[in-house]
């Protein structure tokens, strides 16, 4: 026996030569931090979308976020707060999923075989999550660390701006397959293996959760596309990334 096989053979057990519990308790975190991501990932979509409705109601939103409703004007340092935690998360998540990666490349060798062998659909769905999840833990670090330290940057034409002039658009537009398929089917996996919707018919539950997750995906990426193209065309506009502020009479309208 290999000292890798070894190793792999007493993991999770103590060195009392007791089953561990570890293992299942950063299964559970996985989840816990994989189901937040995934809800996050929902909701900041439908965020970023709100640009479709017209500059002044993704600004309004902004402003929400900047807790404007308390400080008179916005606060885009309380933005900063939310996403150092989303990027907590994140972190940790990537980290806990790590965990299951093939480590080397006889480990990658093994599991491709095994997967073009049996040819199994949730095989292949775990093989596209780790893929995408990979590319997201560069792309989306660079992201979240923009928004942590700009947060004054956000808004419809400030984020058109990034967009294009600073040639973040390439980055932004694998960052949206790679989310939104990851997202998609790693809510699906979670459902089925904590067996929240299982019942008298698991397999057909299964199969139910299985189109659901791809109509999720098919529809937040055809939304994310159509913003995308939004933020574009406007960034196409822009020269000036500070406009949101000097144009934009958010008090007037939207505080009347």
């Amino acid at each position: 026996m290999t000292n890798e096989s070894i190793l792999e053979s007493y993991s999770g057990v103590t060195p009392e030569r007791k089953k561990s519990r570890m293992p299942a308790k950063l299964d559970w975190w996985q989840s816990a931090t994989g189901l937040f991501l995934g809800l996050f990932m929902i909701g900041h979509m439908f965020f970023v979308s709100t640009i479709l409705l017209g500059d002044n109601a993704m600004l309004w939103v902004t402003k929400k976020f900047e807790l404007d409703f308390i400080f008179e004007g916005g606060k885009p340092v309380v933005v900063s707060f939310i996403v150092a935690f989303v990027f907590v998360v994140f972190i940790a998540h990537a980290f806990l999923a790590m965990r299951k990666f093939p480590i080397n490349y006889r480990q990658y060798l093994t599991f491709k075989t095994h997967k073009d062998l049996m040819r199994h659909g949730d095989t292949t769905l775990w093989w596209i999550q780790a893929m995408t999840g990979f590319a997201m833990f560069f792309l989306g670090s660079v992201h979240l660390y923009i928004m942590m330290t700009q947060p004054q940057t956000i808004g419809p034409v400030s984020s058109s701006f990034r967009m294009v002039s600073e040639w973040m658009w390439p980055l932004y537009l694998v960052l949206l397959f790679a989310v939104e398929l990851h997202g998609s089917v790693g809510l699906y996996r979670l459902a089925v293996k904590w067996g929240w919707f299982d019942g008298e018919t698991p397999d057909k539950t299964r199969a139910n959760l299985k189109k659901l997750k791809t109509l999720m995906s098919a529809f937040l990426i055809v939304l994310g596309l159509l913003t995308f193209g939004a933020y574009v065309k406007k960034g196409l506009e822009q020269t000036d990334p500070n406009i949101d502020y000097k144009y934009f009479d958010y008090k007037r309208t939207h505080h009347r």
